[in-house]
């Protein structure tokens, strides 16, 4: 228990001290005017309370990405909480305050066009593709895995047996295929709805609803893990024959032999420690913040709100099996059979079924908000302006039938391109925020060092991946320092300071 304390600690600290060094360096400005009122449109500009925002921030950034994230790296033992907690701090909660703020600065700006703006217009017609395709990732994951936990509660509701006696795997049964094809035709309706109408009618309005629900699944798990008898750190406790020691939290614990930590694990726990979903999330409050300096509580605080989550699910894979064994048999499939497992078991059957409700909302208001940044996107892009519903539905509906498609595709598959584009993402909004940094001759290197790791990570990942060009793991690495070596003397080279009396208002 006091590991888990010393975690949440940490993130606590970073939110309380380090974000308040980079709003320093930052540098805010309180009497500038926000997008929210230079820019009011009541579809997607209305200014809103950074409560509400903050709250709407955390539901669209948390999706099942810091549950089903964790579950996956606790394979990899207690070095998942680390990257977690300084994941998080160092480097999540800084991309996310420099893509809020950054946004607001230009106009409620999305990521392709602060990319071109700052690194240059090949960086803008990349991210453009790199950022549409992650959001139809996005909407498509986030449609299968709420989908899939709503099939199991609706099979244990229908079977004799009673809530648990059905709880099968995502694809076992035609009954179940059934099911969960009409659970993602309804969520795929409601997915068009909130994408549609203006933002504070539909998500403005019912995410507070789920806002409790996600706090009761939140502070359900956790009484769950302390107090129902859980030894922690139990799955992997068998394993080790002794209980968990310090050395263990640098330790590669993956039962799989041969599955090398670099750089898998950084690439599996994306959302809750660092995550290029939140960039293109953020413009959306962006263009609702009331002031410039609600975006540290806004931005940084909703990202440690995540980091919190996905330490308790990380806690969650570490100790409600028996064993490791265990928990890579509920893995196969999808991780939602963990999620259904843990809360049925731990919080009994009305208890359970609520914090699964709350894990559904989690992905429900990330997949909504996804092809809402879409359709942003892709019309900011063709310069096709939305204040009409017409010219919204058409950018929605081929989006949403190209959507549909992909939802065919094997969860798995889905998964693995989804964790590269996501963290591809978050390294080109970290070398964005670098190069906005660097040109404006402040310390660059807090958004600099953080691009680098991820650089590292992504080009490794993509060189050895099977998705990728499946070279070997020694070769890997070195493309990974290589890569890395370039765009780190690319940007120190080819970028030159703007000239104090030059630098515009931003």
């Amino acid at each position: 228990m006091l590991w888990f304390f010393i975690c949440v600690a940490i993130l606590l600290l970073g939110y309380w001290l380090y974000s308040k060094v980079v709003e320093k360096i930052f540098v805010i400005n309180p009497e500038r005017k926000t997008p929210a009122y230079s820019m009011g449109d009541g579809v997607d500009y209305v200014p809103m309370s950074k409560n509400k925002i903050w709250l709407i921030q955390l539901l669209n950034i948390a999706g099942t990405g810091p549950i089903f994230g964790p579950i996956l790296g606790a394979l990899y033992g207690p070095v998942a909480m680390l990257w977690i907690v300084f994941g998080c701090v160092f480097a999540g909660a800084v991309h996310d305050y420099f893509s809020g703020m950054l946004s607001i600065r230009n106009g409620g700006a999305n990521i392709p066009f602060l990319a071109g703006k700052y690194l240059g217009r090949p960086a803008k017609h990349f991210m453009n593709f790199i950022a549409i395709l992650l959001l139809l990732l996005v909407g498509v994951v986030f449609v299968a895995s709420p989908a899939s936990l709503l099939t199991n509660i609706t099979n244990d509701l229908m079977t004799s047996g009673g809530v648990g006696a059905a709880a099968v795997n995502d694809e076992a049964g035609a009954s179940n295929t059934n099911i969960l094809m009409i659970w993602t035709a309804i969520i795929f309706i409601y997915y068009i709805l909130a994408t549609l109408v203006p933002i504070d009618k539909i998500i403005g309005r019912i995410y507070p609803i789920f806002g409790g629900l996600l706090m009761f699944m939140t502070l359900g798990m956790l009484f769950g893990l302390f107090f129902e008898g859980i030894p922690l750190f139990r799955t992997i406790t068998t394993e080790l024959g002794h209980d968990v020691t310090l050395a263990d939290f640098f330790a590669n614990l993956h039962p799989k032999e041969g599955t090398p930590l670099w750089p898998l694990l950084f690439v599996t726990i994306a959302c809750g420690a660092v995550s290029g979903f939140h960039a293109t999330q953020s413009p959306l409050m962006a263009r609702c913040t009331q002031n410039e300096k609600e975006g540290r509580f806004i931005f940084y605080g909703a990202m440690i709100g995540e980091g919190v989550i996905a330490l308790i699910w990380c806690m969650v894979g570490l100790s409600f099996y028996d064993d490791q064994a265990s928990l890579l048999e509920a893995l196969k499939g999808t991780p939602s059979k963990v999620v259904y497992d843990s809360a049925i078991g731990m919080l009994g059957v009305f208890g359970g079924i609520l914090a699964v409700l709350g894990v559904v909302v989690l992905p429900i208001t990330s997949g909504d908000t996804a092809f809402r940044a879409a359709r942003l996107l892709i019309a900011d892009f063709f310069k096709f302006e939305q204040r009409s519903l017409i010219k919204r539905l058409t950018i929605a509906i081929p989006l949403f039938a190209i959507g549909f498609w992909v939802s065919t595709v094997d969860f798995q598959v889905l998964w693995r391109y989804f964790g590269w584009a996501n963290q591809t993402t978050a390294m080109v909004m970290l070398w964005t925020a670098s190069a906005y940094l660097f040109r404006h001759q402040k310390f660059h290197w807090i958004t600099t060092i953080p691009a680098i790791f991820m650089t590292l990570v992504c080009s490794t990942y993509i060189a050895n991946a099977p998705i990728g060009f499946g070279l070997s793991y020694d070769v890997s690495v070195w493309v990974g320092v290589a890569t890395t070596a370039v765009a780190l003397i690319s940007f120190l080279v080819f970028l030159k300071p703007i000239p104090k009396d030059q630098q515009e208002n931003d």
